[in-house]
């Protein structure tokens, strides 16, 4: 009895500890070289891979979790990698600046010639001796054997793609009419599981692309911080499986039906 117990109780802490670690959060910032704002800016989350862009004031908004790591680019500036932590999630705000690029150019030596640089006037002033000899070398293929069997022209129009496995587990395809061998007997439930936990994971990701930030944030009016519980809310009305079948109109109806009493409701709390 102690024994379960005491299973049951580490098991709680480990399933909260990765809830804790888990949990996801919005963080607004602008990212700028210090003077000014830099727009279109490239932020991704280097652990979910989702990413977002600056606008054109330089403002951003992203998903984060403790210990994620975010890196910012932009063209003419260093990309920067930023660790999320306690504190950035407490102040749900990060300022990003970047450093501008600096390009060092190689020491070159730059010889005197009669040349202008414009090809139709620079090859009439070369001599035609000079330009016979030249084109000679190149063409020139008198140490190549063309009796040797290993020798080909060109083996493009021969080569085949590689056979690539797609899955990881290896599923062996067979030629057409045969049989597939699936190699352990819940293989195809376990898969669909899998499939059907990634596109839940991904349904608040791809809902808030698809949808835009002012839909939910300004049009229904949900708490960024919300978000997620908001979702989660509403998932007894099939939400994600409305969007799973492109039926977005329905999607949002529900969603503006049931952001009035969700909100009544966060604000009794």
């Amino acid at each position: 009895m102690k024994k379960n117990i005491l299973f049951f109780l580490l098991l709680f802490l480990i399933v909260k500890s990765t809830y804790t670690q888990n949990k996801k959060y919005i963080i607004t910032g602008k990212v700028t070289d210090s003077v000014n704002i830099i727009k279109n800016a490239n932020i991704i989350n280097l652990n979910t891979y989702q990413g977002t862009f600056s606008s054109d004031e330089g403002l951003y908004r992203i998903f984060v979790s403790k210990g994620d790591t975010l890196r910012v680019s932009s063209i003419q500036f260093e990309p920067k990698k930023i660790l999320i932590t306690e504190k950035i999630i407490d102040a749900r705000e990060l300022d990003i600046i970047l450093k501008t690029t600096t390009y060092t150019l190689n020491e070159f030596e730059l010889k005197r010639n009669n040349l202008l640089g414009r090809l139709g006037i620079d090859t009439k002033d070369v001599p035609r001796n000079k330009q016979d000899s030249l084109l000679r070398r190149v063409m020139d293929f008198s140490n190549v054997n063309f009796k040797e069997k290993d020798f080909t022209i060109d083996e493009i129009s021969k080569a085949k793609p590689p056979i690539v496995n797609t899955m990881g587990g290896a599923i062996p395809m067979a030629g057409a009419g045969a049989k597939a061998v699936i190699p352990f007997k819940n293989s195809a439930r376990l898969w669909a599981l899998r499939s059907k936990l990634e596109q839940k994971k991904q349904f608040p990701y791809k809902v808030l692309s698809e949808l835009g930030e002012k839909f939910f944030f300004d049009e229904l009016k949900i708490p960024i911080d919300n978000y997620f519980h908001f979702l989660e809310y509403c998932n007894p009305l099939s939400i994600e499986n409305l969007h799973k079948d492109g039926r977005l109109l329905e999607l949002i109806k529900i969603l503006r039906a049931e952001s009035k009493p969700y909100l009544k409701l966060i604000k009794k709390e």
